[in-house]
């Protein structure tokens, strides 16, 4: 088998990320689907032993069936080595030639989280192996998901410490389309367009997510949401308040009596001619 060291290795891509694919050289391989779980998870729990990845691949059937599915799946894989797979003791991993889309997503966090503010709006932009239920997917589905949503989110915060309008809003319109309904990213957009001075847009998005919660959960935006905007909503507040009419003064009684109070339906009197 080419070593990582070995010029004529060919270049190994696997995305999980939208889809499988698996690439050599950027040209797909064909890979039976049985065989595509297996690799998949030795991707995804690299750190796993023989029987906890059994476990998780054929959980309905017996401790020993299930390793003995396991190692004649990774037999196959060394019968033709589609994916390079190094073993060490007890555990099974990629091989050192295989890059994994969602190794990139899980450093384009790390090094947000770092400070660091890389271009990252749109990595990791499709969900994990869309289209499969194993519990294994979904429990890793959700934990990409949610990191994604965190980078993203505080990547936009980042730009917008920066002055990078922008790239803030970008980041967090990212955001907003992965989860329409997460508050985070639509707290960002209100305060990206306060901090550029655009006070109809900030206005203007916030209602926009008061009508979706309402529609969607019947529920309002949070306290802290709604503070965003107290000074800007504050004018238009009091021009709208309506204020009881003024006291009109009834010319023709005594001086210092008022005619009546009429209601707002109430035809006026005629003032004298």
């Amino acid at each position: 088998m080419p070593t990582a060291e070995d010029p004529s290795a060919p270049r190994v891509s696997l995305h999980l990320l939208g889809g499988f694919r698996l690439l050599h050289d950027d040209v797909p391989v064909v890979v039976p689907r049985g065989l595509q779980r297996v690799i998949a998870l030795i991707g995804l729990q690299p750190s796993a032993t023989r029987s906890h990845l059994a476990g998780l691949l054929w959980p309905e059937t017996s401790e020993e069936r299930a390793l003995s599915s396991l190692r004649t799946a990774l037999w196959r894989l060394r019968q033709d080595p589609c994916c390079p797979l190094l073993t060490d003791g007890d555990t099974v991993r990629l091989g050192d030639t295989v890059q994994l889309d969602v190794d990139e997503l899980v450093e384009a966090a790390a090094r947000v989280r770092d400070g660091e503010v890389p271009r990252a709006a749109t990595t990791g932009r499709h969900d994990l192996l869309p289209g499969w239920y194993d519990d294994w997917v979904l429990l890793e589905r959700e934990r990409l998901r949610q990191l994604r949503l965190h980078m993203l989110e505080e990547l936009a915060g980042n730009h917008l410490a920066a002055g990078r309008h922008g790239e803030a809003l970008e980041a967090a319109l990212e955001a907003m389309a992965a989860e329409p309904l997460r508050e985070t990213p639509h707290r960002l957009v209100v305060r990206i367009h306060l901090a550029e001075g655009n006070a109809f847009e900030a206005v203007h998005a916030f209602y926009v997510y008061r009508d979706l919660l309402l529609r969607e959960l019947r529920l309002e935006p949070s306290a802290a949401m709604c503070a965003l905007l107290a000074d800007t909503l504050a004018p238009i507040r009091h021009a709208t308040r309506r204020e009881p009419p003024p006291r009109r003064t009834d010319r023709s009684g005594p001086p210092g009596t008022t005619a009546p109070q009429r209601g707002p339906s109430a035809p006026t009197a005629p003032g004298p001619r």
